[in-house]
């Protein structure tokens, strides 16, 4: 009896140090001060669904990082051995009221979204740039947010001819498109992930455009401001 009791005291001391330990590292992780009522165990009140959360005029302000790599089909590009590093910084805002259609229930948002990307393969080269991107979120679905986006903006890189055959031009036109989730963590905080289909191609302008097409998965975080 008394090894079992023992136990069950040690149990709980491990359970409040480390319950402790979590909300003190948190506390001191001040940009993500909204996480600490999870590691708490606690809560301060439900959390909010997306229908509540997502308001027309509602600021959203996030970053998203991705790995970008190229295909060849079915485009029939020169080699897929193309790959890169995105990171995504993002502001936006809520367009529209909830646009009222059963599942499909949702709303349009609107952001600009910096670019930066680091090439690794076929060798170290660099992207900068940015987009605007439009995206309909499904908010009929409690805390998680389907989402489709699309999205149009200019880049400049310095992969391409003669390093590359696909491009002549260092600026190029950037288009993307996918879907992707959010998750509610608090009526703030949102986790994300997703996938996008990227194109960059100069649209003609220089002598070599054949384009790279890849797909790049990702993940990133967001803040939700009030309005």
């Amino acid at each position: 009896m008394l090894s079992v009791f023992a136990a069950m005291r040690m149990g709980q001391t491990v359970r409040v140090l480390v319950r402790r330990a979590c909300v003190s590292a948190v506390v001191l992780m001040t940009p993500f001060a909204p996480f600490t009522s999870l590691c708490r165990g606690e809560s301060e009140g439900p959390v909010a669904e997306a229908h509540e959360r997502l308001k027309r005029g509602t600021i959203e302000v996030g970053a998203a990082v991705g790995y970008w790599q190229a295909v060849s089909a079915p485009f029939h590009a020169y080699s897929a051995n193309r790959s890169a590093v995105f990171i995504m910084p993002r502001i936006g805002m809520i367009l529209t009221d909830e646009l009222k259609a059963g599942m499909l229930s949702g709303n349009l948002q609107a952001y600009l979204e910096p670019v930066f990307a680091q090439f690794t393969q076929p060798n170290s080269a660099q992207l900068a740039g940015g987009s605007v991107v439009l995206k309909y979120n499904f908010v009929s679905f409690g805390r998680w947010i389907p989402f489709w986006e699309a999205g149009a903006g200019l880049s400049w890189m310095n992969l391409v001819f003669p390093t590359i055959p696909e491009e002549s031009e260092q600026v190029n036109f950037l288009l993307q498109t996918g879907p992707g989730v959010q998750f509610l963590l608090t009526p703030e905080v949102s986790l994300t992930a997703g996938v996008r289909w990227s194109h960059i191609s100069d649209a003609d302008i220089g002598e070599r455009n054949a384009g790279l097409n890849a797909v790049m998965p990702y993940v990133g975080v967001s803040w939700f401001l009030p309005r």
